[in-house]
């Protein structure tokens, strides 16, 4: 009768996927990190369009907002970006050729 050692070293190929299964286990953890970045910065530069409509322009949002003039900007452009986006991806689905 043997006894295993549960404190016995792992081999080289265990160390191996240990590692790789840590190092994917970190990936899969940033990308969702990014994918929620990504959806608040969408949200924010909607909510950023509509300030700029209800203070009548980008400087005055600037202003309301106390936010510089280019970040104002950036969130418009992100927007029109996002829109545009959405745009091409209803435009085949809604198409009957």
């Amino acid at each position: 009768m043997t006894m295993r050692n549960s404190d016995k070293t792992l081999s080289r190929k265990q160390r191996l996927q240990e590692k790789q299964r840590r190092q994917l286990a970190v990936v899969d953890t940033v990308d969702k990190a990014e994918a929620k970045v990504r959806k608040a910065e969408v949200e924010l530069a909607i909510a950023v369009t509509e300030a700029v409509q209800v203070f009548g322009d980008e400087l005055s949002a600037s202003e309301g907002l106390d936010m510089p003039a280019e970040a104002i900007r950036r969130f418009l452009a992100m927007a029109q970006d996002e829109a545009a986006g959405a745009d091409q991806v209803a435009e085949p689905a809604g198409q009957t050729d």
